[in-house]
């Protein structure tokens, strides 16, 4: 998979833009429902990362991009869920996420990629 962070807010995967966070499951992208997270939102300022969300899990890691200066919260039951079921968790800016998608088979990719902060 390509995947590029063009700019603040707006994300690039095989040639489609997306405005909005992504989370990509095996090679299938799709838009992050953060509803579930919406209730932490008041303790950051902005929408965290929390387990209420579906994530990707399933694969032997999960790539976070935590935006584009990497600012997004990550709670802390996302970590130990990814422990309890021995998932690695890599956490870093959206940038770099993209870049460990691109070499990485598609069909083992799961990522949550945030496109601001």
């Amino acid at each position: 998979m390509k995947a590029e962070l063009l700019r603040f807010g707006v994300i690039e995967i095989d040639g489609q833009t997306y405005d909005h966070d992504v989370v990509i499951d095996r090679g299938v992208v799709r838009k992050r429902d953060k509803r579930a997270s919406k209730r932490f939102r008041g303790r950051f300022g902005h929408t965290p990362l929390s387990a209420a969300e579906d994530l990707p899990w399933g694969g032997e890691q999960l790539i976070i991009g935590t935006g584009f200066d990497g600012a997004l919260p990550i709670l802390p039951k996302v970590r130990r869920q990814a422990a309890r079921q021995g998932v690695k968790l890599v956490v870093v800016p959206t940038s770099e996420a993209c870049r460990m998608i691109e070499s990485t088979p598609g069909d083992q990719v799961r990522a949550v990629l945030h496109v601001t902060c």
